[in-house]
């Protein structure tokens, strides 16, 4: 075939590929190039010497067809899903357990509250009546007379003993 002056898309027309794919072509080989009148680059190209085949259609990153991809990638969605159903399912029951021991929580949490403002109350009161009773010793007792500890009672004679016990009693 003889040598022609065709366009970047003329080429890219003959061998079935985008012009970019053309342009990129003709750089490849080193082909010479020039301007015609219009301002579009001519180059003289013998089309039997390029001898291009175009590659098969791919994904961008050159992996596999996309196609392949998309179809692994809805089955792997289609599996999920599945799974996901079947968590979901099994969660419900939980969902029941958990929301009956949140109520115990809450009913124990009441009952801790009550107590424990019950043992205040106590406290309080304990701690009047210990203050009333310190003041009743006070005055039923002598001045001279000493409460008995454990260990005060350890170091009485049986004398002194019997005496406080009579004067307490």
């Amino acid at each position: 075939m003889p040598i022609e002056q065709l366009t970047y898309a003329q080429i890219a027309e003959r061998l079935g590929v985008s012009s970019e794919a053309a342009r990129a072509i003709v750089k490849r080989h080193r082909l010479p190039r020039s301007r015609s009148n219009n301002g579009k680059t001519l180059v003289a190209v013998d089309l039997d010497e390029v001898r291009h085949k175009p590659l098969p259609a791919r994904s961008p990153r050159g992996d596999q067809p996309v196609t392949d991809k998309v179809a692994g990638l809805q089955a792997k969605i289609a599996s999920l899903e599945t799974e996901l159903a079947a968590e979901q399912e099994r969660s419900a029951g939980h969902r029941s357990d958990f929301e009956r021991e949140r109520g115990r929580v809450d009913q124990l949490l009441s009952e801790l509250l009550t107590a424990t403002a019950d043992l205040m109350a106590a406290r309080t009161v304990t701690a009047r009546l210990e203050g009333e009773v310190a003041a009743l010793r006070s005055i039923s007792r002598p001045a001279d007379h000493q409460p008995v500890t454990p260990g005060t009672w350890r170091e009485k004679s049986w004398r002194e003993r019997w005496r406080w016990l009579r004067s307490t009693g």
